[in-house]
């Protein structure tokens, strides 16, 4: 079997790689990322290309599936060039396996896909996925579930698998999560237990997570499996403040979800963060998962638990670690983060 994945560099696209390559019946991996990496997994071939611009369609000649994992997040700031990136190199990439008759498409959604729900239970795969329009990655990711909804009407024979996880953490990717939601002022080796003061205990502040490793092992059953449609995929515990404030040793203070996101708009609006307020908006209406279908159809077992993943991302952050790819690099951001300073901090990518 040969398998493209586009996106292969980051945080997902690594570890989708890596239990790809440990399949027996996978016979070679082609990774298509912007900036070549330096890492080199059995079985994998490395190509340059922007889906936005690039010619997709010779990488996906003779491939068996593609999954299709490439996503910007900055610059948050310029929403027209995530949604180039997102939404238009995301239509290239149906339309490139379209051309080659590609027999199987995996698409990396989200939980950012589905419409705001509820917190008390849980949703399953056929909750609205109409995304929160209030921030730019929820209509990215819900306008591309419609795309992948005319993609299964015009090619009925090709299958089509959209995966829908929540938070993806691994330890390797904490530096590249800290550039991209935190920003140059977040003092990385400070995260540790006893050093942040509070967490705050936000009504619907409660938010599922998984571990990288994990995902790329859902991947992996997507593409080999017989299996169609969406999957949510998440470990348990669902994280609520009090999950956080044990992790940082903090204690808990109530916080109105206002003055949460108008704290995060302030912040954002002076250049101190890269995320923009829209996603507190998004994180307080997402709604919390069923898990069942993954488990049940799929045959997928989280080795990790949602505290793990989370713990991971908190240790990644204090030791800067890193692989050696672009998107993952800890010396991406320049000496003394002054790259990620003279990118006006949510301005360029």
């Amino acid at each position: 079997m040969r398998v493209v994945v586009v996106g292969a560099s980051g945080n997902v696209g690594t570890s989708v790689v890596s239990a790809l390559v440990a399949d027996q019946s996978v016979t070679s991996v082609v990774g298509l990322a912007r900036r070549l990496p330096d890492w080199r997994p059995d079985k994998t071939t490395w190509h340059a290309v922007d889906v936005s611009t690039g010619d997709l369609s010779p990488h996906f000649a003779g491939a068996d599936a593609v999954v299709h994992l490439a996503w910007l997040f900055q610059p948050t700031r310029d929403p027209v060039a995530t949604w180039r990136v997102n939404v238009l190199g995301s239509s290239r990439v149906f339309e490139a396996a379209a051309r080659q008759n590609v027999p199987v498409v995996v698409n990396a959604s989200s939980v950012g896909a589905y419409s705001p729900g509820p917190k008390e239970r849980p949703v399953t795969e056929d909750w609205p996925t109409h995304g929160w329009p209030g921030a730019a990655y929820g209509r990215e990711k819900a306008y591309v579930e419609r795309l992948l909804d005319v993609f299964e009407r015009d090619h009925p024979d090709t299958r089509v698998v959209r995966m829908r996880p929540g938070f993806i953490f691994k330890r390797e990717a904490a530096t590249e999560q800290r550039r991209l939601f935190g920003g140059p002022f977040v003092p990385q080796r400070l995260v540790r237990a006893g050093r942040i003061p509070f967490v705050p205990d936000t009504p619907g502040l409660k938010f599922q997570a998984v571990h990288a490793e994990d995902v790329g092992e859902a991947y992996r059953l997507a593409v080999t499996r017989p299996v169609s449609g969406a999957f949510n995929i998440a470990a348990d515990p669902v994280i609520e403040p009090s999950v956080l404030a044990e992790l940082l040793g903090a204690r808990l203070v109530p916080v109105p979800g206002w003055v949460l996101r108008n704290t995060a708009a302030l912040a954002w609006h002076m250049r101190l963060v890269p995320a923009a307020p829209g996603l507190v908006d998004l994180v307080l209406r997402m709604p919390i998962m069923d898990l069942t279908r993954a488990r049940t159809e799929l045959g997928w077992q989280p080795r990790h638990t949602a505290v793990d993943a989370l713990r991971e991302l908190l240790e990644g952050l204090r030791t800067s670690a890193g692989m050696d790819t672009p998107p993952l690099s800890p010396s991406a951001g320049g000496p003394a983060r002054i790259g990620e300073l003279a990118s006006g901090i949510g301005r360029r990518p």
